[in-house]
């Protein structure tokens, strides 16, 4: 499986848990690991290391979620974050994770195209355009 395949598979995740939140702090470990299992069992064909990179993506994307939100709304002219659409606010949140605090930074462009072209895929028509103009505004704002 691809790096693509196993964020689409982390994207679905990350939009299961942001549309069915937790309804405590001590639950949304438990939510977490339901929601990687069922996108997991939506894709076969996963090595251990695709399985252990979609978890690192939805967790490490969790885990800085608040100083994800801040970058997008700081960057964000036409949408609050929460305003943002589904599949649009958690694509951008994942890219901004691989941008901006996972252990292993992927190159900002990469994480852009990988972004645009799940939006492509996901989104609606404007959904590529906008996600790439939050990214492209928080890329200039890290270097």
């Amino acid at each position: 499986m691809s790096r693509r395949q196993a964020r689409e598979v982390a994207l679905q995740a990350l939009f299961q848990l942001d549309l069915n939140p937790a309804d405590s702090a001590d639950q949304e470990e438990m939510q977490e690991t339901l929601a990687i299992d069922t996108a997991l069992g939506e894709s076969e064909h996963l090595s251990a290391h695709d399985r252990k990179f979609v978890q690192e993506l939805v967790h490490g994307t969790r885990a800085n979620l608040e100083a994800i939100d801040q970058k997008i709304a700081q960057n964000s002219r036409e949408w609050k974050v929460e305003r943002m659409a589904v599949v649009d606010r958690n694509l951008t949140r994942m890219a901004t994770y691989e941008m901006c605090f996972a252990e292993e930074k992927l190159t900002p462009n990469i994480a852009i195209n990988e972004a645009v072209e799940l939006a492509k895929k996901y989104g609606t028509d404007d959904s590529s355009r906008y996600v790439n103009g939050i990214l492209g505004a928080i890329m200039k704002s890290v270097q």
